[in-house]
């Protein structure tokens, strides 16, 4: 929310050129309260001021000599990248009201003052404006907050990929469907998925020796969506030998607590020999 002491501390600017207009203005903005007013008679100046001091709220006279106020309102609007220009025109001239609108004006003042009207739009109009700056600050800070936090995220994932893949021979990840997003080792030799066969291997080889039961046991809990932590596996290679891997996975769930996919881990381990007179 806005309070009163954000309001009576907004900067505020009168463009006149009329100095007893400016006057009048000015003493009237004090009496309420407002501590940060400044005030000019030559409109050619407006831009410069604004740009060095971002006023919350100018009052601008739409009749003057030279430059009137719709001239300096299109000059604001090419130098200023503000959505939100916070221009209160003045005029004794109820025809420019809407042509003032249209040109950017956010509210207007009749001549002669109505003092009371004087205060209330200005009033109105600083809280407006403050709102609105307030919001544009706060929607800056998520985004740089949004920005900070993905440049985070994307650096934990790199750090967390690569301790996967100096700790696991194997990695893998599937979509919800069971797609295989990212594949490292063997993951599709193990599961006898063809596209993903070790080269060399044929389709009716690219599974073979591995032990069907321990492999569709290890299937149905990616099924279910189970996860799995040190699931041994074994395969008896065409030579032999015995090759036995241990593999973990797990489910993965977005924040709405949907399952989007599947990730898991393995490594082969190595057979251990026992040595010469060991007696075993």
């Amino acid at each position: 929310m806005i309070s009163e002491k954000d309001i009576l501390n907004a900067a505020i600017l009168i463009v006149d050129d009329q100095e007893a207009n400016v006057i009048l203005l000015e003493q009237l903005l004090q009496e309420i309260g407002y501590q940060h007013i400044t005030s000019t008679l030559d409109p050619t100046t407006v831009c410069a001021l604004h740009q060095a001091n971002r006023y919350d709220l100018i009052l601008l006279d739409l009749n003057m000599p030279g430059m009137d106020g719709f001239q300096v309102m299109e000059n604001l609007r090419e130098k200023e990248d503000d959505d939100y220009l916070p221009i209160l025109v003045i005029t004794a001239q109820p025809g420019h009201k809407l042509r003032a609108l249209a040109a950017g004006a956010k509210d207007f003042i009749a001549k002669p003052f109505d003092l009371l009207e004087v205060k209330t739009r200005i009033h109105n109009m600083l809280e407006v404006r403050l709102l609105y700056t307030k919001l544009a600050h706060y929607n800056q800070q998520l985004e740089q907050e949004v920005q900070q936090r993905t440049a985070e995220l994307r650096e934990s994932e790199a750090r967390y990929r690569s301790l996967i893949e100096l700790a696991a021979d194997w990695y893998w990840e599937q979509d919800e469907s069971g797609n295989f997003t990212c594949v490292f080792g063997p993951v599709g030799e193990m599961l006898g998925i063809q596209d993903h066969a070790s080269p060399g291997d044929s389709a009716a080889t690219a599974s073979s020796g591995w032990n069907e039961v321990e492999r569709e046991e290890l299937l149905a809990r990616i099924a279910s969506r189970q996860p799995f932590l040190d699931f041994i596996i074994i395969r008896v290679n065409p030579n032999g030998s015995e090759q036995k891997v241990l593999v973990s996975g797990e489910p993965i769930f977005n924040q709405s607590a949907r399952f989007v996919g599947y990730r898991g881990v393995g490594v082969e381990l190595i057979a251990s020999h026992n040595k010469p007179g060991s007696g075993s």
